[in-house]
């Protein structure tokens, strides 16, 4: 299993933040999607430009706090989970994905792969807030 932390803070209220990231039918900032489907209140599947779908089964939903989801899809199977604080006028987010690869060839590539995924989710993240 492989695990990558991003930490940042963000020059935005709490709230701002905690409804962009999960406003799941407003997903146009994610530079990586082209689309998400939503399936019920607790799993959503989101596709890649090219058509990869993700499912995301969420585990915990505290409003302003915390966002934590299992996903899966043919490669990988992992947990991610999102911190929200408040520090100053600022957000702080706390987010760590925990991913297994599937299949053996891809077990070197995970961590440099969450990473390179985590840093441009932070990345889209600021630009739809116009940081």
């Amino acid at each position: 299993m492989a695990a990558y932390n991003i930490k940042v803070l963000i020059s935005c209220d709490i709230n701002t933040v905690w409804n962009t990231v999960t406003a799941l039918e407003k997903y146009q900032w994610r530079s990586d999607l082209s689309k998400i489907e939503i399936v019920n209140e607790k799993q959503f599947i989101e596709y890649t430009k090219d058509g990869f779908a993700t499912t995301f089964t969420i585990t915990a939903f505290v409003p302003c706090k915390r966002w934590e989801f299992d996903m899966e899809n043919d490669n990988m199977t992992g947990h991610w989970t999102g911190i929200f604080a408040e520090k100053d006028g600022q957000t702080e987010i706390d987010f760590t994905e925990d991913v297994s690869a599937k299949k053996f060839f891809m077990k070197p590539l995970v961590k440099a792969f969450i990473k390179k995924q985590q840093e441009l989710y932070v990345s889209d993240l600021k630009a739809a807030l116009k940081l």
